[in-house]
C-alpha cells in the first residue's frame, strides 16, 4: 500500500470523521420515520471509507474554497446517493454481502431493499437540490450515467466479446462519473475558474477510472476484507478488464478453456483462472494502466501551484489506486 504522511493520514481522519458524524445526525434526525430509515441507516454508516466525499472537501480547498460548511450538505449527497446504487446494485448482482455484512434484500426481503434504495436516492438528490442548477445538472447527468451503464453491464453479462471500449465506457459511467462529478461540483462551490473546474472534473474522471481497474484487481488478487468474496465479479458474469485482455491475448486451446471457465465459474475453478490470466500478463496490463491513469490524473492538477493541500489530494489518489495491491 502507498505510504501515506502523518499529516494526509491526520487530515483524511478528520474529514472523515466529520462527514460521518454529519451522516449520523442526518440520519437520527429521521429515525421517527421507522424501518426504512433503520434499513438505509445501517447501510449507509456500515463503514464506508468516504473516499468520494474526502476527495470533494480536498478539491474544494484546492480550488480556493474557504468555507467547508458550505459543502457539506452536497458531500452527503453524493454518499446517500453512492449507497441508494450499493443497495439496488446488490439486488441485481444477487450479491449476499456488502462491506462484510449482509445485504438488505438478503436479510428483508427484495420489496424493502428496493424501497430502501430509493429512499437513500431521494434524500441524496434532495440534500443535492440545495445548490444552483450547474450543479442540480451535474447530479442528474451523472446519475442518469449510472443507470445507462448499469443497463449496458447487464447486457453484457458473461458476454465474451465485450472490447475494452465496452468495459471503460461502462466504467466512466457508472464508477468515475460520481468522482468527476464530485470534484466538479466542489470547483464551482469554491468559485473556481472554468479551467480550474475542467481539470478537477478530469482528475476525477482520471481517479475514477483508475479507482474501478483496482477494484478489478482485487477481486481476482486481494483477500476477503473488501467485504465480498475473491472472485464475486467473475461469479456473477462482469466482465473486468484482466478477463477481457486475456481472452484477447490467448488463442487455441487455453481461449476456449479461458471462455468455458469464464462462462461456467465456479469457485474450484479459480486457480486455474489465476493461472490463465498470469500466463497473459492480464494483471501487469491493468497495473500499467492504473498507472496511466493515475499519471494523467495528476497532470490534470498542474494547473494548481504547488501547497499542503495538493499534497493531500495526491496523497488520496495514491492510496485510491495502490490499495492493497
Amino acid at each position: 500500500m502507498a505510504h501515506i504522511s502523518e499529516g494526509s493520514q491526520n487530515r483524511f481522519e478528520e474529514l472523515r470523521n466529520d462527514i460521518e458524524q454529519s451522516l449520523e445526525e442526518m440520519i437520527a434526525s429521521r429515525i421517527n420515520s421507522g424501518e426504512v430509515v433503520e434499513l438505509a441507516g445501517r447501510m449507509l454508516l456500515a463503514g464506508g471509507k468516504r473516499l468520494r466525499p474526502i476527495m470533494m472537501f480536498l478539491a474544494y480547498e484546492l480550488a480556493g474554497g474557504k468555507n467547508p460548511d458550505d459543502l457539506m450538505p452536497l458531500a452527503k449527497a453524493f454518499e446517500f446517493l453512492h449507497t441508494a446504487t450499493l443497495v439496488h446494485d446488490d439486488i441485481y448482482d444477487e450479491a449476499t454481502h456488502r462491506r462484510g455484512v449482509p445485504t438488505i434484500h438478503t436479510e428483508h426481503g427484495l420489496a424493502k431493499a428496493i424501497i430502501v434504495g430509493d429512499w437513500l436516492f431521494v434524500q441524496g438528490y434532495a440534500l443535492g437540490g440545495r445548490y444552483n442548477q450547474e450543479i442540480v445538472t451535474i447530479i442528474g447527468n451523472y446519475c442518469s450515467d449510472i443507470a445507462v451503464s448499469e443497463i449496458s453491464q447487464i447486457e453484457h453479462i458473461n458476454n465474451l466479446k465485450t472490447t475494452p471500449e465496452d468495459y471503460l465506457s461502462i466504467v466512466r459511467g457508472k464508477t468515475a462519473g460520481p468522482f468527476s462529478g464530485g470534484c466538479h461540483s466542489a470547483a464551482i462551490i469554491a468559485g473556481a475558474s472554468d479551467e480550474q473546474k475542467l481539470a478537477l472534473a478530469n482528475f476525477g474522471m482520471e481517479i475514477g477510472i483508475a479507482y474501478q481497474l483496482v477494484d478489478d484487481l482485487l477481486d481476482l488478487k486481494g483477500d476477503e476484507s473488501i467485504g465480498k468474496p475473491r472472485g464475486s465479479d467473475v461469479y456473477e458474469g462482469k466482465m473486468t478488464l484482466p478477463l477481457i485482455h486475456s481472452l484477447t491475448i490467448h488463442h487455441g486451446k487455453n481461449r476456449e478453456r479461458l471462455a468455458e471457465i469464464i462462462s461456467n465459474f465456479n469457485y474450484d475453478l479459480f486457480d486455474e483462472l489465476i493461472q490463465l490470466l498470469e500466463k497473459s500478463d492480464s494483471f501487469s496490463y491493468t497495473e500499467i494502466l492504473i498507472q496511466n491513469h493515475f499519471d494523467r490524473a495528476m497532470k490534470y492538477l498542474d494547473i494548481f501551484g504547488d501547497s499542503e493541500i495538493k499534497q493531500h489530494l495526491l496523497a488520496l489518489s495514491e492510496y485510491i489506486t495502490k490499495r492493497k495491491l
